[in-house]
């Protein structure tokens, strides 16, 4: 009888185990090389824009008076420091907080949206007409709903970043892939036990997704906040000096906004990096 097996075991074609993790992953070198483009990349293009700001003010494209030229705007913050730094930790803990409001309250209304049907048809409505209203026609009322100072800040805060979250969430818990679905059924699986390691972990990349798009969302509700009611902050100290034409030092609170939001947003990804490692190993990469 004709024998069908291989002359030889079908591991022994196949690399060591050392050489199958190695061609499994980028080498030291190539990780190096990606971290430096990870930062040099980023860099280049914040000197560009600089660049092409600087050009604009120094050829006076638009008047100095409403567009100063960068070396102005550093002067300003650097004649004030302590006054700017002060400011820049008043607007960061707005942010910090209405942002942690609104993604504890939204996580827990998606998973609400996602758990009931009824609860769905009944607040998704309401949840896209609260999110259809521009944010800064309620700055006033606020004010006189709330006062001055941080309650109509962190409420503005925490309804521009509401509805991305509770979005996310819901459509993360909704859109379990169903292979996941089926192999937690087959194993009869209790609800709680499916939620908790099927349908949960496969809902926080999306999550996540939605974190991110409110992480910014929260700078600019804290700084439309302070506009309308701010006594400190950085919102607050636009105002006051554009108002008295020095837009050195307005601009100087709008980069530091800027600085802000690029951090937390960093400080975000690098959070779901940490949290979610399965993720990059388990989709493509560019």
């Amino acid at each position: 009888m004709t024998d069908l097996r291989s002359p030889e075991p079908a591991v022994a074609s196949q690399p060591a185990g050392p050489a199958r993790a190695s061609a499994g992953r980028p080498g030291l070198g190539a990780r190096l090389g990606a971290g430096v483009n990870g930062a040099l990349l980023p860099a280049t293009g914040l000197l560009v824009a600089f660049a092409v700001w600087w050009l604009t003010a120094r050829l006076e494209l638009v008047h100095t008076t409403t567009l100063p030229t960068p070396g102005s705007v550093l002067t300003a913050f650097t004649d004030k420091p302590d006054k700017m730094l002060g400011h820049t930790g008043d607007t960061l803990r707005e942010i910090l907080l209405g942002f942690a409001l609104s993604s504890v309250a939204g996580i827990l209304l998606g998973l609400s949206l996602a758990a009931s049907r009824t609860v769905e048809r009944m607040f998704t409505p309401l949840l896209v007409a609260v999110n259809a209203v521009p944010k800064i026609t309620l700055g006033p009322l606020l004010v006189v709903a709330l006062g001055w100072g941080q309650k109509p800040i962190l409420t503005m805060v925490f309804l521009l970043c509401f509805f991305p979250i509770v979005l996310s969430t819901a459509t993360g818990l909704t859109t379990t892939p169903a292979d996941l679905a089926e192999l937690a059924r087959s194993l009869n699986a209790s609800w709680w036990q499916a939620f908790r390691k099927v349908r949960l972990p496969a809902a926080l990349p999306q999550i996540f997704v939605g974190l991110k798009v409110a992480m910014p969302l929260a700078a600019i509700g804290a700084v439309i906040g302070e506009f309308q009611a701010g006594e400190s902050g950085l919102g607050y100290v636009v105002t006051q000096y554009a108002g008295i034409g020095d837009t050195a030092t307005a601009w100087a609170a709008i980069m530091l906004v800027a600085l802000v939001s690029i951090l937390l947003y960093s400080a975000l990804v690098l959070a779901e990096r940490l949290a979610l490692p399965w993720v990059r190993e388990t989709t493509s990469t560019r």
